[in-house]
């Protein structure tokens, strides 16, 4: 990755608009040009967030969502910030449309609409083996298609095998406390888990009716 020059870095923040940052500084910028920076703060040792850098895991994370069929923001340049801190960002294309946390508090009778499908999107992403650990309704957006898709899934990955209940529920936990944290006690999360675990029930049993019947043997 190259590095990009303090010049480049100072006139990015001087005519962009920040949209999200903490006391480390900027975390993403809308540039004039419509592309987001994105600045990944690290808290892993220089070292390694040199072997891994941050930006290019964000990268790889998007493109395999794409491959999965997953809305996901088009990641075009990865590049060191400070190399020696382990500092890296990215430009990105931004996803089109509204996160489910504005949309439960914009328009409550659009997201219970949405709510069936919503929970559907989370199951195919678990039926998918994807793990999103900070999966909350933040990061989730309703596109102008009405589809859904991610953004900020930096710790994302794909298990090589399903995920096991612990993974799932462990998901759903952490949404519900992102809820709690966020004094979002408006948002109807018990009739989404609701949804969630019955459309997975409908699912297998989908699935075991089309399971082809063995015939027994003999003796």
């Amino acid at each position: 990755m190259r590095i990009v020059t303090a010049q480049e870095l100072e006139r990015w923040l001087a005519t962009g608009k920040v949209l999200e940052a903490d006391a480390r500084g900027p975390k993403v910028v809308a540039l004039d040009d419509r592309s987001f920076l994105k600045i990944f703060h690290t808290r892993r040792h220089p070292m390694l967030a040199r072997l891994q850098p941050a930006a290019q895991r964000f990268a790889n994370n998007a493109a395999l969502l794409r491959r999965l069929g997953i809305a996901a923001p088009v990641v075009t340049e990865t590049f060191w910030i400070d190399r020696n801190r382990g500092l890296s960002g990215c430009l990105y294309e931004p996803l089109p449309g509204i996160s489910i946390d504005t949309l439960s508090k914009q328009s409550p009778e659009r997201l219970e609409e949405v709510l069936p499908r919503l929970a559907s999107f989370i199951r195919g992403l678990h039926g998918k083996r994807l793990y999103f650990r900070s999966l909350h309704i933040g990061n989730i957006l309703l596109l102008p298609s009405g589809n859904f898709g991610l953004i900020d899934f930096l710790d994302l990955k794909q298990n090589r095998l399903p995920l096991s209940r612990w993974h799932v529920q462990r998901n759903l936990r952490h949404l519900s406390s992102h809820l709690e944290r966020r004094k979002n006690m408006d948002f109807p999360a018990e009739e989404l888990f609701r949804l969630y675990h019955t459309d997975r029930q409908e699912h297998e049993h989908v699935s075991l009716k089309d399971r082809p019947v063995q015939s027994q043997r003999k003796p």
